[in-house]
């Protein structure tokens, strides 16, 4: 294959393809969503005076340009899915980070701390539909693909539905004591992988490609989600503070349940055990429990709750340190590691599965390695 450029490079290109598009469709909200999402995007200050230091690094829109060329059209034919994607990757933060009490993101404050809780689940909701608009107008592939725009459309709604689903689980699992590790990685699955395999397909989906390359290249972006998220969730404990924006072991302070934590409490022995107790508190009174929820269930609308109830109070520093070793003890951080590099490997394999124009197909592959070996 020819040799690429760079992911650097490509990055730096896709954020150019894109920029006039991502600025006529932030352009149409109204002037105080306007100010929040410019804000979120990093193009202004609280005050809406302009920036030139975006934030984020265009993951999502780079591998819906490359999944255009790849199917053998011209990059821009993809310029509105990776718009879409991208609005709909960044609704979904501006959410998260009311949902995790988050207050700093890329080292600034967050939207809802700047502006509100109110204000912020609006831009979400307000970047979520302008998603859909940007791609019912996509004009049709020259060469005769028409009403592409409505195909992609109907697959990035289908992924974020999924991806909504996903986050559902995972902020079900903060209640719960017992997660399998089967249950993390669907939850992951849904939460990561089905917007990645949309951003890695919608190109070709605009294209018209064959039903054939547009499903390879959606396993492609799916099982690269899943080793993102590996590689996140590994970041989330040992990341540098420096280049993640976040506190060393925030993850961990936070209490969630993210792949290496799951793996570790999965392992079994006294060190796991110590874990489960520091992370997820003591195990319940069995009787005392049972009582209270039976007199909830005696006293409320509807039946118990069910579960064991999981401290919600963060860990203190001494604790995240102690809870960082045992995961590493007991082989939480080893299987992350091993499950990116095993779905980074399923990703690329999904690549050979049909014939895609050789450049691009190669720029796919160096961007998977890239997600999989960042440090931020």
């Amino acid at each position: 294959m020819t040799p690429t450029t760079g992911v650097p490079e490509i990055l730096a290109r896709t954020r150019e393809a894109i920029a006039p598009a991502m600025v006529a469709a932030v352009d149409r909200l109204d002037p105080d969503t306007r100010l929040q999402v410019s804000y979120h995007l990093g193009w202004a200050d609280a005050a809406g005076r302009p920036l030139s230091a975006p934030t984020g690094k265009g993951i999502r829109p780079a591998l819906a340009l490359l999944s255009a060329a790849a199917a053998w059209s011209d990059p821009s034919v993809g310029i509105p899915g990776a718009v879409a994607v991208e609005l709909i990757h960044n609704f979904s933060l501006i959410h998260d980070d009311i949902i995790d009490g988050d207050t700093e993101r890329h080292h600034r404050p967050t939207v809802w701390s700047v502006f509100g809780v109110g204000s912020a689940i609006i831009a979400g909701d307000a970047l979520e539909t302008l998603a859909h608009q940007v791609l019912l107008e996509a004009p049709d592939t020259p060469g005769g693909a028409t009403g592409r725009g409505a195909a992609a459309s109907a697959a990035l709604a289908e992924g974020t539905a999924a991806m909504i689903a996903g986050q559902a689980m995972d902020v079900a699992f903060e209640k719960r004591r017992n997660v399998s590790v089967e249950e993390c990685m669907a939850m992951c699955a849904a939460k990561t992988g089905a917007l990645l395999g949309c951003a890695a397909s919608i190109g070709a989906v605009l294209a018209g490609a064959p039903t054939a390359t547009v499903g390879a290249l959606r396993d492609f972006g799916a099982q690269l989600g899943l080793a993102f998220q590996a590689v996140d969730d590994l970041l989330g404990i040992w990341g540098d503070p420096a280049t993640t924006g976040k506190p060393a072991g925030n993850d961990l302070r936070q209490r969630k349940k993210s792949m290496p934590v799951v793996a570790a409490l999965a392992a079994g022995g006294e060190e796991a055990d110590e874990l489960r107790e520091l992370v997820l508190g003591p195990a319940p009174d069995r009787v005392g429990h049972l009582v209270g929820a039976i007199g909830e269930f005696d006293g409320a609308a509807g039946p118990p709750t069910g579960g064991d109830p999981v401290p919600q109070e963060p860990l203190s520093t001494d604790q995240v340190t102690r809870a960082t070793l045992l995961v590493e003890r007991c082989g939480g951080r080893e299987w992350t590691q091993v499950r990116a590099k095993a779905h980074l490997d399923a990703a690329l394999g999904a690549l050979q599965r049909v014939r895609l124009s050789a450049l691009p197909h190669r720029e796919l592959a160096d961007l998977a390695v890239f997600v999989v070996e960042r440090e931020s």
